[in-house]
């Protein structure tokens, strides 16, 4: 069983967490759709089974999420990393660059669209960049080859701030956008 996939979407996410909030010797808890965990770990198993995987999980990332706590309701996994991994999670954390430039960006109440893009483009001559009508937010961003990550990053822009929601590119085709 491949669990890197999954452990790295939770190592990311926990880095967000830390360059936007600062890091807290605290529990994080993540959580996940079996749909989102299937397709992380490359299996298609029911509940009983992902709560059997999940098990294993746990022992296999003891080192670097410091044994994760697995619980679920329905269909609804809850992955608590407890403060342990999360300290190892801040101390090992590679300086992200971009993150920490997209983060610094956003957080400056007043920032523009502009602004916005351009951290992107800094970072990468290759930004795919489409401008959407759904409702829900109003630009589709990420690096076409990858680097410096994968995510899908959906920009809202509310004319005097502008904030960012990211995403896996599955779960973004998920959402039916």
């Amino acid at each position: 069983m491949n669990f890197s996939r999954l452990e790295q979407h939770m190592m990311d996410t926990i880095e967000e967490q830390q360059l936007k909030l600062g890091y807290l010797p605290e529990t994080v808890r993540l959580y996940y759709p079996l749909t989102s965990l299937n397709r992380f770990l490359e299996v298609n198993v029911s509940i009983t089974e992902m709560q059997e995987i999940l098990r294993m999980f746990r022992k296999c990332t003891a080192d670097t999420l410091g044994g994760v706590l697995v619980s679920n309701q329905g269909e609804r996994f809850c992955l608590a990393v407890p403060p342990s991994g999360a300290k190892h999670i801040h101390e090992q954390m590679k300086a992200n660059c971009f993150l920490a430039d997209l983060i610094a960006c956003v957080s400056n109440h007043g920032n523009t669209w502009q602004q916005v893009l351009s951290v992107f483009q800094k970072h990468s001559d290759r930004v795919h960049v489409e401008r959407v009508n759904n409702g829900e937010f109003d630009y589709l961003v990420y690096f076409e080859e990858g680097m410096p990550d994968n995510y899908r990053y959906c920009i809202v822009d509310e004319g005097h701030h502008v904030t960012y929601h990211r995403y896996t590119p599955e779960d973004y085709e998920d959402f039916g956008f």
